[in-house]
């Protein structure tokens, strides 16, 4: 690690404990691992408890609501004001949209040198009338009143400048993408015996011969979770032996408004509904096709996560996942709420198992060479240094020396 971020006092800011611990829990113990003073900030949940509070890696809550709400709205942003002060902050980096606004706000009026913002997808983007004009709004003032901006995919990168949200010259993206990359070491198919894999299907009530669908993320009908039923529906109608895992918390449990519970279409006892679980790998261990069809995405980190188990994508053909699925290649992409054109991209791919195996192959490939955690945490804390010594350079030409 440069010398010149040992002792560096940043802090990472996300909405909620889930995101914060799922995407950048890794990146964040590297960082402090580099001998870097690392403060996460973020909505208090069980999910911290993956973190070790101690030492130079600290936490101080905020409650961001992920929804609008102005007394808690002016709350958590005089809260972050009165933190960036009291540690004195040389870099704050947000990710997701209401901690970007607040963290773009606060660490302006608190004079932090050096702000930083990841764009990870756009809510505003399926969005109409006053709601999409204030979220674009939102993500304008995120730009204006940082120091740089991030995607977390070349595609979202040319829909960021080409919608007149961000400069071209102060946005980029960190390598081939992603937030933070996949722990190789994690996300290993081979960590798991065959007589393990049978058992955690036992245990979920799936046949050894059944093909495995499964889907990872928030329970929401942003992640087109009532087309991805629908058309695992039509399938089973088409006498399919396949069977749906659905992985992750109900919108409302982190932070969403989203009402949509576990009865809406999931009451074939081919569906599956485990919640949050923190080890998605064994579960991606034991299935043949991971489903995304989001309708916005700005990657799509659970794709090169399940890739690096050798578990392919059938995804939605939006800016994101056109970064983390190559088209016929690692996967197959779909028009978004398209319930036959999902339903056909399954039922192809489950007809030819070869092309499954392919498909495979090429995903876990492609993950191991270009988004390896340890390079992306180590371009990440590259960009740091430079952003640093930029900094340095405009203190000293400021100071006149």
């Amino acid at each position: 690690m440069p010398n010149t971020l040992k002792n560096i006092k940043i802090a990472r800011i996300a909405s909620v404990s889930y995101f914060m611990a799922t995407q950048l829990g890794r990146q964040i113990r590297y960082l402090k691992d580099q001998g870097m003073d690392v403060c996460v900030i973020c909505s208090a949940g069980h999910e911290l408890s993956r973190f070790d509070f101690s030492g130079s890696l600290h936490y101080e809550c905020v409650e961001i609501h992920r929804s609008i709400s102005i007394w808690h709205d002016l709350t958590a942003l005089v809260r972050l004001f009165r933190i960036f002060r009291k540690y004195g902050f040389v870099l704050v980096h947000s990710t997701t949209p209401k901690a970007g606004l607040l963290t773009a706000i606060a660490g302006f009026f608190a004079a932090v040198p050096i702000r930083l913002h990841t764009f990870t997808g756009q809510a505003w983007v399926n969005k109409r009338g006053a709601v999409r004009y204030i979220s674009r709004l939102s993500d304008k003032v995120i730009a204006l009143l940082n120091t740089k901006c991030y995607a977390d995919s070349r595609s979202q990168l040319e829909f960021l400048v080409k919608e007149g949200i961000v400069p071209q010259n102060k946005i980029d993206v960190i390598g081939a993408g992603s937030l933070a990359g996949v722990d190789l070491d994690r996300f290993n198919p081979d960590l798991w015996t065959q007589e393990e894999k049978r058992r955690l299907r036992a245990g979920l009530g799936i046949a050894d011969e059944s093909r495995l669908l499964i889907f990872i993320g928030r329970i929401t009908g942003d992640k087109g979770i009532i087309e991805l039923t629908e058309a695992f529906n039509l399938l089973l109608r088409d006498n399919y032996n396949v069977d749906l895992l659905l992985l992750g918390p109900l919108d409302r449990d982190c932070g969403g408004l989203e009402s949509m519970s576990t009865d809406y279409n999931f009451n074939s006892d081919r569906i599956h509904y485990t919640g949050y679980d923190d080890c998605p790998e064994k579960y991606l261990a034991i299935s043949d096709i991971l489903c995304l069809p989001s309708y916005r995405e700005g990657f799509g980190t659970v794709v090169i996560e399940a890739a690096a188990m050798g578990v392919p994508c059938v995804g939605t053909d939006i800016y994101g996942l056109k970064d983390s699925i190559i088209d016929g290649h690692t996967g197959v992409l779909v028009p978004p709420r398209n319930v036959e054109a999902l339903k056909d991209a399954l039922r192809h791919i489950l007809d030819n198992p070869d092309l499954l195996m392919q498909l495979g192959v090429n995903a876990r490939k492609r993950v191991v060479e270009e988004f390896d955690s340890r390079t992306i945490n180590q371009m990440t804390a590259q960009e740091y240094e430079c952003l640093l010594e930029k900094n340095r350079g405009i203190s000293k030409q400021a100071s006149g020396q």
